[in-house]
């Protein structure tokens, strides 16, 4: 099969791109670079790269393709609290326009990479399934559901979107971040000796190693156009929901010496939700999460000791997204809604 991926040069794609290569499929990349040498390490494999704006995708860039998994988006909630008609713009608009574009040139399965940020709260009734209603407390969670509604109306003549809903993306992967839960954790116990929790420690989230992720599309990619189409599925396992407490208990055992601290105001995160995983499961009886919580900690912790990560990176702009975008339009190179003012140059493959 012939895949191409958008946001490929980013933190999951630096991972699904070779996995997918490696299953067998003709891989290709697509991205705008904005976190073009922001690695901790060389990936084992390079995958052929286009650069491109979504927003500025025609079906002549689609042309030959049987599949796109969509990866690129303005990623997490201080990016849309920064500017939330961008995230739109971009998260919404531009899914679409590489949607339409894949349907007019023919490509047959759109996986989306949606989010369970969607569902905001899990309520009194413990963990929420696909049918849920959906809550988005953020402008990130809110243009999950308005992609996945707009994808919807282009479902029929051969073009099949499938919605992946992943839980929390966490692990170790040559394009980091460490503005993710676990990640960014263990950053702060291995730079400072504390772990920092920003709320009370109770809420819960769903979380999934990035390799799983790759699994998990490689999967559906591959599975029978009956099974999946039109399709929404919570992606992660049952047992991989953990209040945020348990895991800084994790970290603690993954970087001996370290201390916990409740450094905000003591209040609940009113983000707080558990997600029943079952009809993935159900779906690809195969698919088993090989990393939890607590090995994914101690993978983190040795990446990051041989990467020689300090606190001056930890704070600086390399891993940190929101803060990566704000250099690079105080530097000029990206104007007010993030197109390049000065391009970082065309290149064959991403640039590591």
């Amino acid at each position: 099969m012939r895949v191409l991926i958008t946001g490929q040069a980013g933190y999951v794609g630096a991972v699904m791109g070779p996995h997918l290569a490696a299953a067998g499929h003709e891989v290709v990349g697509l991205d705008t670079l904005y976190y073009r040498d922001c690695d901790l390490f060389a990936p084992d494999a390079a995958v052929p790269l286009v650069q491109r704006d979504v927003r500025d995708v025609t079906p002549e860039d689609l042309e030959g393709f049987d599949a796109v998994v969509h990866l690129a988006a303005l990623s997490n909630d201080p990016m849309g609290a920064m500017d939330a008609d961008l995230t739109l713009e971009i998260n919404v608009g531009g899914t679409l326009t590489v949607a339409r574009a894949a349907k007019a040139a023919g490509v047959r399965r759109f996986v989306f990479a949606s989010s369970c940020s969607m569902y905001g709260a899990s309520g009194p009734d413990g963990r929420v399934d696909e049918s849920a209603p959906l809550m988005p407390l953020s402008a990130y969670a809110e243009s999950k559901v308005r992609a996945e509604e707009g994808l919807s109306q282009l479902l029929g003549a051969g073009f099949e979107p499938v919605f992946m809903r992943f839980a929390t993306a966490h692990g170790v992967s040559p394009r980091l971040r460490l503005d993710i839960v676990l990640n960014n954790l263990v950053a702060w116990a291995l730079t400072t000796g504390e772990i920092r929790i920003l709320s009370d420690g109770t809420p819960w989230r769903p979380i999934v190693h990035v390799q799983d992720m790759a699994e998990a599309v490689r999967q559906v990619l591959e599975a029978d156009s009956g099974l999946v189409a039109g399709e929404a599925f919570n992606v992660g396992a049952d047992s991989e929901n953990y209040q945020v407490r348990e895991l800084a208990d994790f970290v603690a055992e993954a970087v001996p010496g370290c201390t916990i601290e409740y450094a905000g105001s003591g209040d609940p995160d009113p983000r707080s939700y558990q997600v029943d995983f079952g009809k993935f499961s159900r779906a690809f009886p195969s698919f088993c999460t090989a990393w939890d919580a607590r090995s994914s900690a101690a993978d983190l912790a040795r990446a990051y000791e041989a990467a020689g990560l300090t606190l001056e990176i930890f704070e600086g702009d390399r891993y940190i997204r929101l803060r990566r975008l704000q250099q690079l339009r105080a530097d000029g190179h990206l104007d007010d809604v993030l197109r390049w003012a000065r391009s970082p140059g065309a290149v064959a493959e991403p640039a590591r």
